[in-house]
């Protein structure tokens, strides 16, 4: 099943279920996509139970699906992504066998085609791609095989970064404020049987097509994720209940094989040159810049559907 919102003039829009070609809906029973997750349980069989939908998808306008969030914590799964983030900062992390994770902005998610607002090109625009799950309300203990039930619905996100702030930020062990302004969601949010068997080991094992400027930059597969969702989300619940409607994010998505797939952001390939020739030298965004992201199976069918934004000064 996949859900979008649809931009009726309120802050969360209105909650909608998609027909399986795409494009025609019918209203959800709930308002919200909210108010959905709160009451999971109760509202389930009901959405199960849509057949029929009668309205055409058209031009309709669509939010995020869900436009804001009680809580976004972002992790950073992707080992080689790590490694490279690392190199570029001039970070050696102590090791740790549990995950990392930051608490971001979640007061916005911004939907796809409009415009990513930054006051300046100084501060080093980036795109991220990746993957993210919503939860219902999880108990704080929830061990991760226990965590996995409590993903409601997966979603694909543009988490944008400022990197000329990032260093300066991640050394004062405090962590990410300004570096890490709103993300991005593309318009469906899917349940997990939706994917098939991309859906496994708690992971998205699709290839997240990156294109900047309508020029190819990336195709890494979610598959490769240290550690799985549900793994993030036990750890995220581990000293708090995880109240219904929590974002949790995957980090940029990344394979080891980088050099030949390419990248989901442009720190990576500029980590990938300081690796290669000894210092950066991809530029990060310009104002006018675009960025597109499509998360595809093997036929081709792009379940989270097209999140597309172009930068443009505030």
């Amino acid at each position: 099943m996949r859900l979008a919102t649809i931009d009726n003039g309120t802050r969360d829009g209105r909650l909608i279920v998609v027909s399986p070609q795409g494009d025609a809906f019918a209203y959800a029973p709930a308002a919200t996509l909210q108010a959905l997750v709160e009451g999971w349980e109760a509202l389930a069989p009901a959405l199960l139970a849509i057949a029929d939908f009668p309205e055409a998808l058209g031009e309709a306008k669509l939010l995020a699906p869900l436009p804001r969030a009680w809580q976004w914590l972002d992790g950073s799964a992707f080992q080689s992504h790590g490694d490279l983030m690392d190199a570029v900062l001039g970070i050696t992390k102590p090791k740790t066998d549990v995950p990392l994770m930051y608490q971001g902005m979640s007061d916005t998610f911004m939907a796809t085609g409009t415009e990513a607002r930054f006051p300046s090109t100084d501060l080093g625009i980036d795109f991220e791609g990746e993957f993210g799950v919503i939860v219902d309300a999880v108990p704080m203990g929830t061990s991760a095989a226990e965590a996995l039930k409590h993903i409601r619905l997966i979603v694909q996100i543009n988490d944008w970064s400022l990197r000329t702030l990032a260093g300066p930020e991640m050394k004062t062990g405090f962590g990410w404020v300004g570096a890490k302004p709103a993300c991005a969601m593309a318009p469906f949010a899917v349940t997990p049987d939706e994917l098939g068997d991309a859906w496994k080991d708690g992971r998205v094992c699709l290839d997240l097509l990156v294109d900047w400027n309508d020029k190819r930059f990336g195709a890494a597969n979610g598959h490769a994720m240290g550690f799985g969702f549900h793994e993030l989300v036990a750890h995220a619940a581990r000293t708090r209940d995880l109240v219904a409607g929590t974002v949790i994010g995957s980090g940029t998505v990344s394979n080891a094989n980088f050099r030949e797939i390419g990248s989901s952001c442009i720190a990576e390939r500029r980590g990938i040159e300081v690796l290669d020739e000894g210092e950066p030298k991809t530029a990060f965004m310009a104002f006018g810049d675009t960025v597109r992201m499509e998360a595809v199976d093997a036929s081709g069918r792009a379940p989270f559907g097209v999140l597309h934004q172009r930068v443009v000064r505030a």
